[in-house]
């Protein structure tokens, strides 16, 4: 559960889906940066376009003051930017229009933004040139003059004007941002090279590129009778799969509750639910079925294609359903009954370079055994916070090995309360150890992240829930190769459970992901297979079913990683890439949750990953140690080992301390071994 995204994805991730999905389902820009590519590109001559509707009027930015076109003499260029308050892309370019804006400032470029989205509001335009400071006058294009007139059709968009003003070049700003994954760098700064090439009185190599962003919303008029309305049918749709994350105070960055607000996005709903890139959902269908599953079904999405074809009609407005019922600022079920902060003040996230990994102690004064049905981490500042990982601590130390796994947040993570009778136990007098990875993005922040918990009844708990994984901490990723293999160190079921759910986790260069259950029999099947692995949505999958695991059972995880010049997420296909921390590093962890009955959940845990480790001896006993004498005795292991125990008993006590363990560990290592095999 770790990993930086870049602080200029930050405001990319909640959306990455939704406007177009993964790089991989991206279609390809339409520029090559070839000779070939310049001989072929569409001359500009045949698109010479008089633009005096636009050109011949005064017109008011949004802060009220009075606009024309300059003279021709004084701006040889003018760049016109279609912007919107709610596009993640157009935010985040934006800030790099403020940047060109300033590097051709003594030249004479003019910069001009242009809003022409009917759902973004005046005072909404007003306050995002405030917040990023913008240089440039903002437009709001009420008509649409300026969208129909110029050809534009996504946010970010750009059309450059030269002397005559005419068009000489329109699309993209440049190749670094897409959707949800960035390069470190452009390779290729198509705005400005075209403003360069203008300026030179030059011919534009490229006067055209393919932008990715988000489609403008258009004034449309309903027809008189529509099939389909907005109140009677989409309402319930975007109720049921949407408004969960789109709705005011979630991580979607626009609220899609109310008519106006559909509306307007609603030419780019119909695009990313017919490719079904959003809801996201990246699991294969044919192997489990999933509570939290997103997709829509082909009636729904022929239903949404059909309103905005019939001009998005609002219906009448007393049809709509009631809204779903959501707690407050929060995923869980109702307000927690205890709300827990890591730290007393807020932490101050500098506004460039790495944050190494944050970890903070807190006491929930937790002075009895409790069992939470739910638990959730809400970060403080989104902006800055990319996850979070909440642990168990019984002595409040916060970098030891035997923490017990709480809760996390990720990226696109959406929570679903446990089962009646399931719950998570937080032993008594245990101290909350938040792990907080911060990116920065610019600005100085600051953060204070909490978590927030609602008890279970203990007399009402039948299974405890555990979050366990399977992982591998050594591989190693040649440079320029795609589908690398790295298999997980497979872990077995000491007791019976019930396997609940999976959570894949890779970083930028993670391609597939893939879950198998082997029973004691050798019989083997697919529980989750991810075949398009996302950094983007860290989903977790609940089974809607839990699955049976009968003891013995084996759960392996295998994954492929992509680190490739074709991933165009990936910040360097010429390292060879190891585990780590950070994005442009890897990691492989197959997060999954058990649950096991009480009556045997002390003696269910998973020896896979610690048992080589320094502190194996020290947990092995505690994990085994059932009656708290202080050592393994003969009836807390298999009857298979009880002969070993014997042997490595040094002093004849009946029972191995943790120094007898230590001593002969090397013999413990190939006992527990041979006894797997």
């Amino acid at each position: 559960m770790s990993g930086s995204t870049p602080s200029f994805l930050k405001p990319l991730v909640c959306l990455a889906g939704f406007m177009s999905g993964s790089w991989a389902a991206l279609p390809t820009f339409a520029v090559e940066n070839t000779p070939q590519a310049a001989a072929t590109a569409e001359s500009p001559q045949g698109k010479l376009t008089a633009l005096s509707e636009l050109t011949d009027k005064t017109w008011k930015d949004v802060e009220g003051n009075v606009w024309t076109f300059p003279k021709s003499e004084a701006s040889p260029v003018v760049v016109v930017a279609f912007l919107g308050t709610e596009c993640p892309l157009a935010l985040q370019y934006a800030k790099t229009l403020n940047l060109l804006a300033e590097r051709f400032a003594d030249r004479g470029v003019q910069f001009v933004g242009v809003n022409a989205n009917p759902q973004d509001s005046l005072a909404e335009i007003q306050a995002q040139a405030r917040r990023q400071k913008l240089s440039y006058p903002i437009l709001k294009d009420t008509h649409q003059d300026w969208l129909k007139a110029l050809g534009a059709e996504r946010t970010p968009q750009v059309v450059v004007l030269d002397q005559n003003r005419v068009i000489r070049y329109s699309g993209r700003i440049d190749d670094q941002h897409g959707i949800g994954k960035s390069r470190p760098a452009p390779t290729r700064e198509d705005l400005a090279l075209a403003v360069e090439q203008i300026l030179a009185k030059k011919n534009v190599e490229i006067s055209k590129t393919e932008v990715i962003g988000c489609l403008i919303g258009r004034l449309s008029s309903p027809k008189a009778e529509p099939q389909v309305t907005w109140a009677k049918d989409i309402a319930p749709i975007l109720d049921a799969h949407c408004v969960e994350c789109h709705r005011p105070g979630e991580i979607g960055p626009f609220s899609l509750v109310h008519y106006e607000e559909a509306a307007g996005w609603a030419e780019m709903i119909a695009e990313v639910t017919s490719e079904r890139r959003m809801p996201p959902w990246h699991a294969e269908e044919s192997h489990a079925k999933f509570l939290n599953e997103r997709r829509l079904s082909q009636k729904e999405i022929d239903t949404l294609k059909q309103w905005v074809a019939e001009g998005t009609p609002a219906g009448d407005i007393s049809q709509r359903p009631p809204l779903p019922v959501f707690t407050n600022g929060w995923q869980l079920p109702r307000q927690p009954d205890q709300v827990v902060w890591m730290s007393e003040r807020p932490y101050s996230v500098k506004s460039t370079g790495e944050v190494k990994y944050q970890y903070f102690s807190a006491d929930p004064g937790i002075t009895e055994d409790r069992w939470i049905s739910g638990v959730e981490v809400q970060p403080g500042n989104r902006a800055v916070v990319h996850h979070v990982i909440v642990f168990l601590s019984e002595d409040g130390k916060k970098f030891d090995h035997d923490k017990q796994f709480l809760v996390a947040y990720v990226p696109g993570l959406r929570l679903k309360p446990l089962p009646e009778g399931y719950a998570k136990r937080i032993p008594k007098g245990s101290k909350f150890i938040f792990q907080v990875h911060y990116t920065p993005n610019g600005e100085a922040q600051e953060d204070r992240t909490k978590v927030g918990l609602i008890f279970a009844d203990p007399a009402k708990v039948t299974h405890e829930v555990k979050t366990e994984s399977v992982a591998q901490l050594r591989f190693r990723l040649e440079p320029y190769k795609d589908n690398q293999r790295v298999d997980a160190r497979p872990t077995k079921a000491p007791v019976e459970l019930e396997l609940l759910s999976m959570s894949p986790h890779m970083h930028l260069r993670g391609k597939s992901f893939r879950y198998e259950l082997q029973s004691p029999g050798g019989e083997r099947q697919v529980v989750l297979n991810v075949p398009h692995y996302d950094f983007n949505w860290q989903t977790q999958y609940r089974l809607a079913e839990p699955i049976k695991v009968a003891r013995g059972s084996t759960l392996f995880a295998s994954a492929t990683f992509d680190n490739s010049p074709d991933n165009l997420a990936n910040p360097d296909p010429s390292k060879v890439v190891t585990w780590g921390d950070q994005s442009w590093e890897e990691m492989m962890i197959g997060y999954f949750d058990i649950a096991i009955p009480r009556s045997t959940a002390e003696t269910a845990n998973l020896m896979t990953d610690w048992l080589d480790s320094k502190e194996g001896p020290r947990k092995l006993l505690k994990a085994l140690d059932r009656n708290g004498n202080g050592e393994v005795d003969e009836s807390e292991v298999q009857s298979g080992h009880r002969q070993f125990l014997k042997q490595i008993d040094a002093d004849n006590s009946g029972g191995l301390s943790e120094e007898e363990l230590r001593s002969n560990w090397t013999k413990v290592l190939k006992a527990i071994s041979a006894k797997k095999s």
